[in-house]
């Protein structure tokens, strides 16, 4: 077998991969991942799989997983040069769907790719992964970084994430108990979360705006990059003190078609469009857009990034102890039958 010779030899770092880089990048987050343990963490990073022992306090305990990523948004974030936030877009967009069926997060794990591993990037994300971890109370045990020369242009990477939690198996959250009469409460969201921005990025390119320019006191740029809001903590919370009967995590589909994932086929969920106000943000979308009503309410949250279902006797209890958690919660309508044919969201 002919062999190379030795001033030819190659090394990883010729075809593209640098290991160094990577071992410095696991370094450099260590401290950031150990800020968000917790109980039930057994091991710390470094291993071939990530252990977790499920917390004793739960009878029938039941699993809910969850994965998503950060979608187009990523392609803003490279233009801009804003890595901070992210991270806590990936995690939000996990714990707060696996937060919808009454499951608390337990762990996450994140895949960063790039072609090209830039340390001090690819750490600012991470550090934004393991604050949405604490902000949403579970662990950043695990995760993979993959150095891929030639898979992507340079500067630019992709993001997955993946959540699991825990429910008791009788306080699943699936809409069996909602009737009509039923309350539909919007917890307000911080901005256009993590869905939508190929049509916020078609909307920049075609009124080719300022993203400097003050909106409501904040630069546009800033609005734009605000990361999706963690609703886990004050939920969990309230599902202690009423029953939630669904929620909705208002993501991909905008609220038009999220709400329905939280109801059986019987019910509509009817809401009131002047029940909250348009964010300044939406507006500026609309306007530079020309959206439709309708399709804004397809595509982007218009300032609600969860809805909940409670009954009319639990409102003032939800609100109050929400509120005082820090939300701002609108009521946006009811739940009532719905007759053939229907769509089961109606903003009028």
């Amino acid at each position: 077998m002919p062999h190379l010779k030795k001033s030819t030899g190659l090394s990883y770092r010729d075809a593209g991969v640098d290991i160094d880089a990577g071992d410095a990048l696991v370094e450099m987050i260590k401290p950031f991942a150990k800020k968000s343990m917790r109980d039930g963490v057994l091991g710390g990073i470094g291993g071939f799989g990530a252990l977790f022992e499920v917390p004793k306090r739960y009878k029938e305990p039941v699993l809910v997983s969850g994965t998503d990523g950060v979608g187009t948004k990523l392609k803003l974030a490279f233009k801009l040069n804003k890595h901070d936030t992210v991270g806590q877009d990936l995690v939000a967009m996990s714990v707060n769907d696996i937060l919808a069926q009454g499951a608390e997060p337990l762990f996450f794990l994140d895949y960063f790719s790039c072609g090209k591993l830039n340390v001090q990037t690819a750490a600012a994300v991470i550090k934004g992964i393991a604050e949405g971890c604490e902000l949403s109370g579970c662990a950043l045990i695990g995760g993979e970084t993959a150095e891929m020369p030639s898979m992507y242009p340079d500067g630019e990477y992709d993001l997955a994430g993946f959540a699991v939690g825990v429910v008791e198996k009788n306080n699943i959250i699936d809409g069996h108990s909602t009737v009509p009469g039923d309350v539909l409460l919007g917890l307000a969201s911080s901005g256009v979360h993590s869905n939508g921005y190929s049509l916020v990025r078609k909307i920049i390119e075609v009124a080719q705006p300022d993203l400097n320019v003050h909106l409501n006191g904040k630069p546009l740029r800033d609005l734009l990059m605000a990361p999706t809001r963690i609703y886990v903590k004050p939920l969990l919370s309230l599902m202690q003190a009423i029953q939630v009967k669904g929620m909705a995590h208002i993501t991909g589909g905008g609220i038009v078609e999220n709400i329905p994932r939280a109801l059986q086929g019987h019910l509509v969920a009817e809401l009131s469009k002047n029940s909250w106000p348009l964010p300044p943000l939406f507006q500026w979308l609309q306007e530079h857009g020309n959206v439709n009503d309708s399709e804004m309410y397809r595509v982007f949250n218009c300032g609600i990034g969860m809805v909940l279902i409670v009954s009319k006797a639990d409102v003032d209890t939800a609100v109050t102890q929400l509120e005082q958690a820090g939300e701002t919660v609108y009521r946006l309508g009811v739940v009532r039958l719905r007759a053939d044919g229907e769509a089961q969201t109606i903003v009028k």
